[in-house]
């Protein structure tokens, strides 16, 4: 009977369907962002490496105007390198950004970011080489015009070509590529594509794009024992305290980043990615109840002579809640799957455009399930304890 209701009544039948589905859609997009997030996040730390750290120069946390940024000198790092327990790799690094044209023969294309490291750059970031070699120390100490780069340059200036040997251009700058970087996928900080990168010695790139060099931007660290790393941490920041003569009470000038604070920061983000559409979903599923009601309440008023039948051939009180009940939940349900397929709709639109990424799991659908059987009894019972409540008499007579 329920069954023949819904389908009897398709327009009641296609607005509270609707309007479940909005709330069911909302729901799928927050359970698959948040799985989708878990899983950017374990891919972020993953890519940094739970064993380093990366330490910048300035507060980045005050960003003060007019703050230093360059206070990280090659004392710091040769400090850093002798003395500091349990440090195995210590890497100074610099960057040029969004001024640097590769070019190779008729090819060229803008470089978001070229890097300066010295050796054992792939090393240092565990970013295995595809062919090639990593950066030496000789490169460093002569200045050589040689570089890494990433998958997606080497697939626009060499399409279907082997780049090792090949000559590029960095603006006036020729340089030889000696190593090529496996394909990584994702993007930096800044929001560039990691494999849109090049990396040359950082002695050529303060040469020849005219830099300080006395003070470089970053430090790369790797660590023995990544279980101690708080105490790791703690040693970086109070062995660069005394070596930049920072007196008690004044701030760093340096800000250091692990995979534990990526880590946090990333849980912040997704805890305000849940609560927004927490909120979301909550109302369009309210929304979706209140309809649901309102037009149970009209329905009941309208079957009012078909309840009075039932009730007068036998039914008892019950069967008449059952039915409207089974009616609430079997929309609920139909909402639902709708909801489910528009959620997984927009989730991979979203996901297509880069602004969200999302994991569809079994989570989806038992979730969806409990709250659309939720809301179909929750909104749906107090119809039809109203419509099992009518007096069989009147019920017939329509009063």
């Amino acid at each position: 009977m329920a069954g023949g209701a819904v389908g009897a009544f398709r327009m009641r039948t296609l607005f509270v369907a609707c309007a479940v589905a909005l709330g069911i859609a909302s729901l799928t997009l927050i359970v698959a962002a948040v799985d989708g997030a878990d899983k950017q996040a374990r891919d972020v730390v993953a890519r940094f490496g739970v064993d380093a750290a990366l330490i910048f120069g300035g507060d980045m946390r005050a960003a003060a105007t007019g703050q230093r940024t360059l206070t990280l000198t090659w004392r710091d790092a040769e400090t850093l390198r002798d003395s500091l327990p349990g440090a195995y790799l210590v890497i100074p690094m610099r960057s040029v950004n969004n001024r640097v044209t590769l070019r190779a023969g008729n090819r060229n294309m803008d470089l978001p970011t070229l890097v300066g490291s010295t050796a054992n750059y792939a090393l240092a970031w565990d970013w295995p080489l595809a062919e090639g070699r990593d950066l030496r120390e000789e490169d460093v100490r002569q200045a050589a015009k040689v570089a890494l780069i990433g998958e997606t340059i080497a697939k626009l200036l060499f399409p279907g070509e082997n780049p090792l040997g090949k000559t590029i251009f960095a603006n006036n700058l020729p340089v030889q590529i000696v190593g090529r970087l496996a394909e990584r996928g994702g993007t930096s900080g800044g929001g560039t594509p990691i494999d849109s990168r090049a990396v040359i010695p950082l002695s050529t790139l303060t040469q020849r794009f005219n830099l300080d060099r006395t003070y470089f931007r970053a430090l790369r660290i790797k660590f023995h024992n990544p279980e101690l790393m708080d105490t790791h941490m703690e040693n970086v920041r109070s062995l660069l305290r005394h070596l930049h003569k920072l007196k008690d009470g004044d701030p760093d000038d340096f800000t250091i980043i692990s995979a534990a604070e990526i880590l946090k920061f990333l849980s912040m983000l997704q805890g305000s990615l849940v609560a927004f559409l927490g909120v979301t979903a909550t109302v369009s599923l309210l929304v979706g109840g209140f309809v649901l009601a309102n037009l149970f309440y009209l329905s009941v008023r309208e079957r009012q002579q078909e309840v009075g039948l039932k009730r007068a051939m036998g039914a008892k009180s019950w069967h008449i809640t059952l039915q409207f009940l089974a009616e609430a939940v079997a929309l609920t349900l139909l909402g639902a799957v709708l909801g489910v397929g528009l959620g997984v709709g927009l989730g991979e639109v979203l996901t297509r455009y880069e602004i969200l990424t999302i994991v569809l799991s079994w989570k989806i659908g038992i979730l969806a399930l409990a709250a659309s059987l939720t809301v179909g009894v929750v909104f749906g019972l107090k119809p039809a304890r109203n419509a099992a409540q009518l007096h069989p008499i009147e019920a017939l007579r329509g009063g």
